[in-house]
């Protein structure tokens, strides 16, 4: 059956399946955020607190993510797929049933675990199924799956959870996510035996080394510094997108959350044209395509801070899509760019320490973007810190830029 495949086509159909899991795991994972108002609402908690929910997850991605990596190279991503669905989609079910806000947490930590190990385990495949000119677009689309899903998690669980609550919503997406992950595990296989092949040459006395090694890569630390900066600027997006609308824009609740769902598409239109026009409008220079999204979400934000109440819904959807296409649209060129600064055998480690310390910015900047609110009742200086995240993150990438100057370099 599997000689009968064109090898033409079987690195597609491969994506195909790696887009699949991709989206399934965004869509339990990625739940947390459109769920996060009535959530908070059953736990009467503060924007803070309510920050604190992608901070959780972020936190268990950044625990797991080098461990992660290192775990992938050795076994491939065929196993690690099995065993991010059953830890997922458990934590979620457990998770439906807390009784208390730091059992909930403990859980969506436990969760970002799963969430935090797909990351290596999915880019890993892309890495070996795809030669250099094409893994921008091949990326793009795989992570395409990531907010693909947090919009439908927008759009198909938020309307459940406002009529039957938020834990019949968690627990459908977690079923969901199980059945799925079990299909892709039987379907998926790994690249020939390069995996293999790789994890016999790699012995584990090695792994300090490669670590420490990894740590003076000043071109990598410099893109995983800026990404860690945008990806605390998507998530506070993600987040807080609802609340602001349905607060501040006099946005009714079920519509905040399709405004998620389209600053999501929009997102995920993004994954795929950044990765294209990366590498096929810049040549596979990823850095300059990071530093012209961060330029982007600086003007962005300052735009969205500027709407006044009753502003028109087809305005508010247009801006919020433009500004999801930029902000979310990063990750894949993000993952392109971590990976291509490496030899391909190290892949799955080196994306393990930029999304361990890119996480942070996560666990960090949500949170602090509810207390800018909870203490100024200013929306505008929230949008604004997001704006002075992307002026540091432009400084980043410059730096970088002059450290290396082709994707090739520094494996």
């Amino acid at each position: 059956m599997e000689k009968s495949i064109n090898s033409q086509y079987k690195p597609w159909l491969m994506l195909g399946l790696l887009f699949i899991i991709q989206l399934m795991i965004a869509f339990v994972g990625r739940s947390i955020a459109p769920l996060g108002a009535l959530i908070g609402d059953s736990f009467q908690l503060s924007m803070s607190q309510i920050g604190m929910f992608p901070a959780a997850l972020f936190l268990g991605q950044s625990l797991v993510s080098i461990p992660s990596g290192i775990i992938t190279d050795k076994i491939g991503s065929r196993k690690m797929i099995i065993a991010i669905t059953i830890i997922l989609s458990g934590s979620f079910f457990i998770l439906s049933m807390s009784p208390s806000f730091i059992l909930l947490l403990t859980l969506i930590v436990i969760a970002g675990i799963a969430y935090g190990s797909s990351h290596p385990t999915t880019n890993r495949g892309i890495i070996y199924w795809f030669p250099l000119n094409r893994r921008g677009t091949a990326m793009g689309i795989k992570q395409m799956g990531v907010t693909v899903g947090s919009a439908l998690a927008a759009l198909v669980l938020l309307p459940i959870a406002n009529k039957l609550g938020w834990e019949y919503s968690v627990l459908i997406a977690a079923g969901s996510l199980l059945l799925t992950g079990i299909i892709v595990y039987f379907l998926y296989s790994e690249p020939n035996k390069v995996l293999e092949e790789n994890s016999k040459k790699q012995a584990p006395s090695n792994n300090k080394r490669h670590f420490f090694q990894m740590l003076k890569h000043k071109a990598l630390l410099l893109v995983t510094f800026s990404a860690m900066l945008l990806s605390g600027s998507q998530m506070i997006l993600n987040t807080f997108i609802i609340l602001y609308t349905y607060e501040r824009l006099g946005i009714s609740i079920v519509l905040a959350g399709v405004l998620l769902g389209i600053a999501e598409i929009g997102g995920s239109i993004g994954r795929v044209s950044w990765g294209v026009i990366s590498d096929y409008v810049f040549k596979g220079k990823r850095i300059i395509v990071l530093l012209l999204i961060s330029l982007l979400v600086a003007a962005t934000s300052i735009i969205v801070a500027a709407l006044p109440y009753g502003t028109n819904f087809f305005i508010i959807a247009s801006v919020v899509f433009v500004f999801g296409f930029i902000v979310s649209g990063f990750n894949g060129v993000w993952m392109n760019a971590t990976t291509e600064l490496v030899h391909p055998s190290m892949s799955g480690f080196a994306t393990g320490i930029s999304i361990t310390f890119g996480s942070w910015g996560v666990i960090l900047f949500p949170p602090i973007f509810g207390s800018i609110v909870d203490h100024t009742s200013s929306y505008t200086l929230g949008w604004s810190f997001v704006s002075f995240l992307m002026i540091i993150s432009v400084m980043s990438l410059l730096l970088a830029m002059k450290l290396n100057r082709s994707p090739e370099e520094g494996r």
